[in-house]
């Protein structure tokens, strides 16, 4: 459920109004707006984004370990609007044994180094990621 602050925001209002099942949860703070998309509609609320709501710059993609909470990876995306000067974070939860999420590489190129850098130091595997190898840890590590 998004808080009533959260529903004030015209961003926030239009990914809810597009996508009523993809919006988790969200909050507003320090004048930041942060939205929790479930992760198997990541895909659709980037493009969304992108091309709806001027969203065009991917800044990073991160991930956060809640252990031993469940879903335990938190991959976050950090999205700007170079023509409105907003920003806007992106929250997805995965977890279980095999943690897996959609690239968003499709929506935004750049995603490619940020969602390899999350597999690599997390192991969280990013599904139709074009060339998902490690990039920094050897071959072998578990």
């Amino acid at each position: 459920m998004i808080p009533e602050a959260v529903q004030q925001d015209p961003v926030a209002a239009a990914v809810a109004a597009r996508f009523p099942q993809a919006v988790a949860g969200g909050k507003l703070a320090l004048g930041e707006l942060t939205l929790e998309i479930t992760p198997d509609k990541i895909v659709e609320v980037c493009r969304y984004l992108k091309h709806e709501e001027t969203f065009v710059r991917l800044s990073s993609v991160t991930c956060v370990d809640w252990h031993p909470s469940e879903p335990r990876f938190e991959v976050v995306y950090h999205l700007h609007s170079t023509v409105r000067n907003l920003r806007l974070r992106l929250k997805a939860r995965t977890g279980g044994a095999a943690p897996e999420i959609d690239s968003v590489t499709c929506v935004w190129r750049g995603a490619g180094w940020y969602e390899r850098e999350v597999y690599d130091l997390f192991g969280v595997v990013f599904r139709n990621h074009p060339n998902l190898k490690r990039i920094m840890m050897p071959d072998d590590w578990k």
